[in-house]
């Protein structure tokens, strides 16, 4: 049997570093069998996919070293690689599970499941769907297909006994099927859910084994049923390691810097990146922790795939990459690799006009600039709390604007400058003497430089996000409740009794 197993990533955000980390461990396992490695974008979210953020997946994968054998840019026997393209296959399917009886047309409208909900969390019972429509009889779903009731398709799921099945990392696996509610496979524009074209795609697209992270767990028992459904042999499931953060909770974007691009744009090697990428989910022999791509290719053993999630250490990074720039940096290409990094005349001919009418002599370039250069700036309470607000109001502030521009797509200077005025505007504080000086400490580590929002575009999204969330945690963050009053606070734009308490 020729190994064929995917990576299957949604455009619909940044590139995420669990995105590399899945795919680094597919490419790892495909080319230790000496099989194929695949590309998939699963692209079925129409409100947030963007062929932007297709692109992107692109770039920062390849950035990493990580190279596929088939997919939508490199095309393959088994394309078309793009969901959005492959929807009547997906249709027929559906159908065809309907004619065997293991699916069923629901007719409950939105307002009807709500309802559903609500009364389930009275009664402390299971929130998932109530199957209403599971037994229609034949009339019935003529009556409301006549009458033009929209549906969706559902999948007939057991109701009594267990889900059972090996995983290859985690071994015996036993889920109720109780548990499991009957899961929309098609909705009712005519779009797949995630499970259906995902079992439908691997099955035709011969995937023998299928690498995922844990959070896809409880989803497995519905692909499982879905490939008995159909009549088909599942392939092999293996579930890595989550990625976890220090909280020790999922990584995620809100409190963790995650995109692969905020690694590249801050200087880091690729190939520090993978092999930081590889300790979390692997342990080589000898407890050796500094190896190449090669290296863990050739001797790679899923036996050795931990089991319990690991933390991302940036330190631990950092530390890596170090080891990295020592041992394969000579000292003689060091410089070119810098110019390579941010020291390239592109780069620096975006700072020109910055700086030109603000240096008296060269030598003031570097202490103007310095925060274009830099990672870890050096914050202090002098720089946030002298103007009356505190610490958490300081907070508050930061935590709207990222939702400001997360709502509006745009995390360039101009969305700064617009979320940054509407947060004034909100939370009824002086734009000049709070938020200017918030913002000028958040982004360059000082109360002046060049200009603030033409720094900002220039940084870019990743460490513009990064730098306000450090400024949180210095700041000492918002709790959950205080973030859940902000929240409500925040969609009826009316933050200003958070300023007097």
């Amino acid at each position: 049997m020729s190994v064929r197993v995917r990576i299957a990533p949604s455009p619909t955000g940044d590139p995420h570093v669990g995105t590399a980390y899945i795919a680094l461990f597919n490419m790892i396992f495909a080319h230790h069998h000496g099989g194929k490695f695949i590309l998939r974008i699963e692209d079925t979210d129409r409100t947030r996919s963007r062929p932007g953020y297709e692109e992107n997946i692109y770039k920062a994968l390849s950035w990493c070293g990580i190279h596929w054998d088939e997919g939508p840019d490199v095309g393959g026997a088994y394309g078309p690689y793009r969901q959005s393209e492959r929807f009547d296959i997906y249709r027929k399917y559906a159908f065809d599970l309907v004619e065997k009886g293991k699916a069923y047309k629901c007719f409950c409208t939105t307002q009807e499941l709500e309802e559903m909900r609500e009364l389930s969390a009275k009664q402390g019972g299971r929130q998932g769907y109530d199957r209403r429509c599971r037994n229609l009889s034949e009339a019935e779903i003529q009556q409301r297909e006549s009458a033009n009731v929209p549906y969706v398709i559902r999948l007939k799921m057991p109701l009594t006994g267990e889900c059972v099945y090996e995983d290859a990392i985690k071994g015996r696996i036993t889920f109720p099927w109780a548990d499991v509610d009957d899961q929309v496979l098609l909705k009712s524009d005519g779009f797949p859910t995630y499970h259906l074209a995902n079992v439908v795609d691997d099955r035709l697209m011969e995937i023998t084994h299928v690498i995922r992270g844990d959070e896809w767990m409880s989803s497995t028992p519905k692909h499982v049923y879905l490939y008995e459904a159909f009549g088909w042999k599942a392939p092999c499931f293996m579930h890595m390691p989550l990625l976890l953060g220090k909280d020790g909770k999922k990584l995620s974007k809100r409190k963790n810097p995650t995109s692969i691009f905020y690694y590249r744009d801050s200087g880091y090697l690729p190939e520090a990146l993978l092999n930081f990428l590889t300790l979390m989910g692997y342990s080589m022999t000898g407890d050796r922790e500094v190896y190449s791509l090669e290296e863990v290719t050739k001797e790679f053993d899923q036996k050795r795939i931990g089991v319990s999630g690991a933390v991302f250490d940036v330190q631990k990074l950092e530390w890596l990459n170090q080891q990295y720039l020592i041992k394969t940096v000579p000292e003689d290409q060091l410089w070119d690799r810098l110019k390579g990094w941010s020291f390239n005349d592109d780069f620096m001919r975006t700072l020109m006009p910055l700086c030109h009418a603000r240096i008296k002599t060269f030598a003031d370039f570097m202490e103007l600039c310095d925060f274009f250069f830099i990672n870890n700036l050096k914050y202090s309470n002098e720089l946030f709390l002298n103007k009356g607000a505190t610490s958490e109001q300081c907070a508050l502030m930061i935590q709207a604007m990222i939702w400001h521009m997360d709502e509006r797509e745009n995390w360039t200077g101009t969305g700064l400058n617009q979320a940054s005025r509407e947060v004034a505007e909100v939370f009824d504080v002086n734009y000049k003497k709070v938020l200017i000086p918030l913002l000028f400490g958040s982004m360059m580590g000082k109360l002046q430089g060049p200009p603030l929002f033409d720094s900002a575009t220039i940084l870019g999204k990743d460490r513009v996000r990064v730098r306000l969330m450090r400024t949180m945690e210095f700041l000492g963050g918002i709790s959950n409740k205080k973030a859940a009053q902000l929240k409500k606070a925040w969609d009826h734009k009316s933050c200003k009794t958070l300023m007097d308490e």
